[in-house]
């Protein structure tokens, strides 16, 4: 079996790295290079850095923070925000990321997914759904941080976007995201079954045993987390060392 990764997501705003609840009332937890330098000592598998504000803000994306991190740490990092063209993609993949990831502008824009696997391999390409579970019991998929609803549902448009060339799938579950009451399981493995390439699991991570029950239960493939990191309640270390007490499978 495939070792589950954790992966440290750093939310950026000008250069700095943020968390709050669902995007709002952020706190400033750090410098993100040295914050992710710090991670990869640490033990990280991968990091995530969004770019909060890019989106949600129309502020483009962070080219020159990227080069520093690729400069400062040494395991792979995905960088998003902002993305709306391949020549977005590669700008950030020129300065040293591994992976871009997608989210509102392959919503509006499903061909960009397209455009990006084509030129660069699937690979390089994982694609973010924010979803909320509404009234109606469907899961919608938002943009812009959340705050957008639109007709798209989680499961189909991620079986689309992996038909477009989505190599990975990071799902936020903007009803649980900050929140640290654990993430939503059932409709994690739902999603796993649904396609056939890794997901990673994003938005409400509060215990070792949340991230354990979305690794085991949600059948993700990577859990990501920041709040129990940023403020250093459980270090990677030994998060990843009860884990595999539980015989979920990491790389200590």
């Amino acid at each position: 079996m495939l070792a589950k990764r954790i992966i440290p997501c750093l939310d950026v705003k000008d250069g700095r790295t943020v968390k709050g609840i669902n995007f709002e009332d952020l706190r400033d937890v750090g410098d993100a290079v040295e914050l992710g330098r710090h991670y990869a000592t640490a033990g990280a598998d991968e990091l995530v850095y969004l770019d909060i504000s890019a989106t949600r803000e129309g502020r483009s994306t962070f080219t020159r923070l990227v080069e520093r991190i690729a400069d400062g740490i040494n395991i792979p990092f995905t960088v998003g925000g902002g993305i709306s063209s391949v020549d977005d993609a590669a700008r950030l993949l020129d300065a040293g990321a591994d992976k871009v990831t997608v989210n509102s502008a392959a919503v509006r824009t499903p061909d960009l997914i397209d455009s990006i696997a084509t030129r660069y391999g699937n690979q390089f390409v994982v694609v973010a759904i924010d979803a909320r579970l509404a009234a109606d019991g469907v899961w919608h998929v938002t943009t812009h941080g959340g705050s957008h609803s639109t007709d798209k549902e989680l499961y189909s448009w991620a079986r689309e976007a992996e038909s477009r060339g989505a190599g990975e799938i990071l799902f936020t579950s903007m009803n649980h995201d900050g929140t640290r009451a654990g993430y939503p399981c059932d409709t994690f493995a739902r999603l796993a079954a649904a396609v056939n390439v890794p997901v990673i699991a994003s938005g409400g991570a509060g215990s070792v045993a949340d991230i354990a029950a979305v690794l085991t239960e949600g059948c993700a493939d990577a859990a990501l987390a920041a709040s129990i990191f940023h403020f250093g309640e459980i270090s990677i270390r030994e998060l990843k060392k009860q884990l595999q007490q539980k015989n979920i499978p990491v790389r200590l």
